[in-house]
């Protein structure tokens, strides 16, 4: 009997088959509910024929490294822009303004281009960037 005890070794893994079928199990089941989630009552609206919300337009002001202006996709000269901005303005008051900038333009510029179309009249004005990778963080 002895000699039985010392034959048998001890099990020092973990059984990992368990466990995976306990998490196919859960994935199954956010599958199958998450869908129902975001499921909203269902009810039948009132039907009218005046539109109460206004989607929001949007532009964008693009000025390349080379100092070339587009408005949405169409060339502008500098000269130009308070013209079509103007414009823009008086086609959609509520007018949100992106301006994307390439980085190799000097700040001097983009701060005139800003400056056109605050005089233009345009209150909703944004930035477009990239978001820094995680190492650039400072």
């Amino acid at each position: 009997m002895i000699n039985g005890a010392q034959n048998r070794r001890l099990m020092s893994e973990i059984n990992v088959v368990p466990l995976v079928d306990v998490v196919l199990v859960l994935l199954v089941i956010f599958m199958v509910t998450a869908p129902l989630l975001y499921r909203g009552l269902d009810i039948d609206l009132p039907r009218t024929a005046a539109n109460t919300i206004a989607p929001e337009e949007r532009a964008v002001l693009t000025v390349t490294k080379r100092r070339e202006i587009f408005l949405d996709k169409e060339a502008v000269s500098m000269d130009r822009l308070p013209f079509a901005l103007e414009m823009l303005r008086i086609r959609s008051p509520q007018v949100s303004l992106y301006l994307r900038a390439d980085r190799q333009v000097p700040y001097g510029v983009v701060v005139a281009v800003m400056d056109t179309v605050k005089r233009s009249g345009i209150e909703r004005l944004g930035m477009v960037t990239e978001p820094a990778p995680e190492g650039d963080r400072d």
